[in-house]
């Protein structure tokens, strides 16, 4: 009882509990093969897609968002922002891609407030490779992150062990082969704007197309000096369901068959004013 009784009141430890790895492997040793089965981790589908072309960089993804067999949501914005000169594409586990990005982009903004400057994009993937080496791949965030600082255009891949490369054009996702191989057919050095976007729509549509965990709609967000221009949706999807049902209801519809008001009455106990102190 005292054992229970201080694990309950003692604090979480931060980071993963890696406890039961041990209770894992004994138990699939006793078990045998065949026997059971271990749970698998889902898998969640995505496309997104960054290029350098000559002024800046693009950064496209689809606006899918998928739990298990079920289309959660249509319009999901995957393009997330991190400074005014840098944005990130973020595939895999949605929450862990929305969180780490909150929370780089909380770090850098706390960063350019002390000094009143926009940090460079190699400040921004060196605070998420470490982040993401610490938990050793327990966060599932595949990342693009692009972006334009006093340096020039940048475009860097970041997985969840926390490897980095960069790159001129890059492709992520469940639906990254078919957008890569329109990628590298389409890329060559120095794109106009107008090319640029056009190539990363297409490859974001190759996904979409030939992806069951991509979908929908194709977002852009483009990253020059003079700033940034995320449009959403870049693309509108061309296989749209009308609602054939209506979904309001007249008041009166449903009667009402019975009705009780009871007043509950509150006796106030004790009460205390605390003043503040504005000196």
């Amino acid at each position: 009882v005292d054992m229970a009784l201080s694990n309950f009141l003692e604090l979480p430890a931060s980071g993963f509990n890696f406890e039961n790895s041990a209770r894992n492997a004994v138990l699939e040793n006793v078990l045998g093969e065949g026997k059971t089965k271990t749970p698998k981790p889902m898998k969640t589908g995505t496309t997104i897609a960054g290029v350098v072309y000559k002024d800046g960089v693009v950064l496209g993804a689809d606006t899918r968002a998928t739990s298990s067999e079920v289309v959660a949501d249509k319009m999901c914005a995957k393009i997330h922002y991190i400074a005014p000169n840098i944005y990130c594409c973020g595939a895999g586990t949605a929450a862990d891609t929305e969180k780490t990005t909150d929370l780089l982009s909380s770090n850098l903004t706390i960063f350019s407030m002390n000094s009143s400057r926009n940090p460079r994009v190699i400040m921004a993937v060196s605070i998420l490779q470490d982040m993401l080496f610490r938990y050793h791949g327990q966060i599932g965030a595949f990342l693009i992150l692009g972006g334009v600082d006093c340096t020039g255009s940048h475009l860097y891949s970041v997985g969840p062990y926390g490897s980095v490369n960069e790159v001129p054009y890059l492709a992520m996702g469940s639906g990254d082969l078919a957008a890569m191989g329109i990628l590298e057919d389409g890329f060559k050095p120095s794109l106009e704007l107008e090319e640029a976007k056009t190539l990363v729509c297409s490859a974001i549509h190759a996904g979409i197309m030939s992806d069951l965990g991509s979908g929908s709609n194709v977002d852009l967000c483009v990253i020059t000096r003079q700033g940034v221009d995320y449009i959403r949706p870049y693309q509108e999807s061309e296989f749209k369901d009308q609602r054939q049902g209506r979904y309001k209801y007249k008041p009166g519809t449903t009667p009402v068959l019975r009705e009780k008001v009871e007043i509950l009455e509150v006796e106030l106990v004790q009460e205390s004013v605390q003043k503040m102190d504005t000196a």
